[in-house]
């Protein structure tokens, strides 16, 4: 059997994940997935710096949460809006001038 070789990360790795859970306000496991790393990696590398753990990064979720929610009710308006529109348009389209 293969023994599995521990993989090494640069600094500059390291601290561009953090920043993108920091900055750019990715929560750690969406982080820990697009990298391709576990996320006890990315909470580790966090700690190391001396950045907040992840349930403050949690509560920016929730916000997310939200902001998703009003997005899709705001979609769902809008596609109503055109199907309506779509409608007049067509019915316009048939009456003559």
């Amino acid at each position: 059997m293969e023994k599995r070789r521990r993989r090494r990360y640069s600094e500059e790795f390291k601290a561009d994940a953090v920043a993108m859970v920091e900055e750019q306000g990715h929560s750690a496991t969406e982080v820990a997935r697009r990298l391709q790393v576990d996320r006890s990696m990315i909470i580790r590398w966090r700690k190391e710096r001396g950045s907040p753990s992840e349930p403050a990064a949690t509560l920016d979720e929730a916000g997310h949460e939200k902001e998703l929610r009003a997005l899709r009710e705001e979609v769902r308006k809008l596609r109503v809006e055109k199907d309506i529109l779509k409608k007049a348009a067509a019915f316009f389209a048939k009456e003559p001038l």
